[in-house]
């Protein structure tokens, strides 16, 4: 098996870098691409959108393009119901709420298909200042706001969230000719109002909350304070709003916080905090160590370049 990883230049930590960067194994291949999350995005999808391509090669992604990765994750929300619910022994079983940091949508995607098979959960989606699924809840605007805004939350900084594919043709019960038409108006000119029982049905499904910043920072704080417990800024998107209801008294039902990290990979955001970083040895080692990647120049048709080296490298194994 050949590993292909891509990594948005300057847009993800020294830490998160360093732990591609290093791996040097020859069957593993990091790129470094002068772009953001959505634009790798495209790349992959043209490769994995020529059919041929694909089948021949084997191609298989490990994000949440690949629905093995969202049908891990439904097993989570059975999880934490079981931990959160105060009893079994209810009819009917009471409600719990979970909150999901979300960016491309995959988690959240993964609660729903659980809400659907009947485990009684909230959904919370909470997003950065890349609030598209956010105004998609509330307003049915599944619109582009500008460019994508670097955040604290890095894994999150998507305008395309290309999971609400599969969470609106869920909820349109399964109306593929429907989502298909809404969709690609989507991408041919990044700009959707969504019909309006479409939206009821999402807003219905899927609350929201967006976090700043600062808002970021602040709940990393008050976690620390409260508990001292160190937060990932990406699980600190979901702590917000937590503690936003906590603040305004809105409901005392069982609330889980999904965290999607370890703070480690993330000292500068600590250090925003004014806290200091638990680096583990294993970490701090990462900094001493080799590392190897390819450069994806802007200028650079990144899809070619990756399909000329998986001919290469499919070439080199049959010879």
């Amino acid at each position: 098996m050949d590993i292909f990883v891509l990594l948005p230049k300057d847009l993800c930590s020294q830490i998160q870098e360093l732990q591609m960067t290093t791996v040097i194994e020859e069957n593993v291949h990091v790129f470094i691409a002068h772009g953001n999350s959505d634009e790798i995005d495209k790349s992959i999808k043209e490769l994995f959108g020529d059919a041929d391509f694909a089948r021949q090669h084997n191609l298989m992604s490990l994000n949440s393009i690949n629905w093995s990765r969202i049908m891990v994750q439904i097993a989570h929300y059975f999880y934490a119901y079981f931990q959160c619910t105060p009893s079994m022994d209810m009819t009917p079983l009471p409600a719990v709420e979970i909150v999901v940091p979300t960016g491309a949508g995959g988690n959240i995607t993964a609660g729903y298909i659980a809400q659907k098979m009947g485990l009684p959960v909230r959904l919370v989606a909470v997003v950065n200042n890349n609030d598209i699924m956010h105004r998609a809840i509330q307003h049915g605007d599944f619109s582009f706001s500008g460019s994508v805004k670097p955040t604290l939350a890095s894994a999150m900084d998507i305008q395309e969230p290309y999971n609400m594919e599969r969470i609106l043709w869920l909820l349109s019960d399964c109306d593929g000719s429907l989502i298909k038409t809404l969709m690609e108006q989507f991408y041919t000119s990044k700009n959707l109002t969504l019909p309006e029982e479409v939206q009821r049905k999402l807003s219905e499904a899927l609350s929201s909350c967006s976090a700043s910043d600062e808002d970021i920072v602040q709940a990393m704080r008050r976690c620390w304070e409260d508990n001292r417990y160190l937060l990932c800024p990406h699980s600190a998107v979901a702590v917000h709003y937590h503690y936003q209801q906590l603040d305004c008294h809105v409901s005392n039902r069982p609330r889980c916080c999904l965290a999607p990290a370890s703070a480690a990979k993330f000292p500068d955001a600590v250090l925003r905090v004014k806290l200091v970083p638990e680096v583990p040895p294993d970490i701090q080692a990462l900094k001493a160590m080799e590392t190897r990647s390819t450069t994806l120049r802007r200028e650079d048709d990144w899809a070619k370049t990756l399909r000329d080296r998986i001919e290469a490298i499919t070439k080199r194994r049959h010879t």
